[in-house]
């Protein structure tokens, strides 16, 4: 599964991604699912997934999530799928 965190490196969006990285890997780890996750940072590239709101989460190529940092349950739904 490849996972991409798009999210800036300013301010509060800068932080609010490093803890989703976080959060999306420890969830992987617990439930015995391997990712390939990765930070985009550069916005042309996050404008490129057509997101407005950072942080936000792509899987296999697919835009899952903009906008805050959402739940773990919704972190552990994305994985199962």
């Amino acid at each position: 599964m490849d996972i991409k965190v798009l999210g800036t490196g300013c301010c509060a969006t800068g932080r609010n991604t490093v803890a989703l990285m976080e959060q999306i890997e420890q969830v992987a780890r617990a439930k015995g699912i391997p990712v390939t996750l990765s930070r985009i940072d550069e916005l042309r590239d996050i404008m490129g997934y057509g997101v407005m709101s950072m942080p936000g989460v792509v899987i296999d190529g697919k835009v899952v999530h903009a906008g805050g940092v959402p739940s773990r349950e919704k972190i552990e739904a994305w994985l199962a799928a």
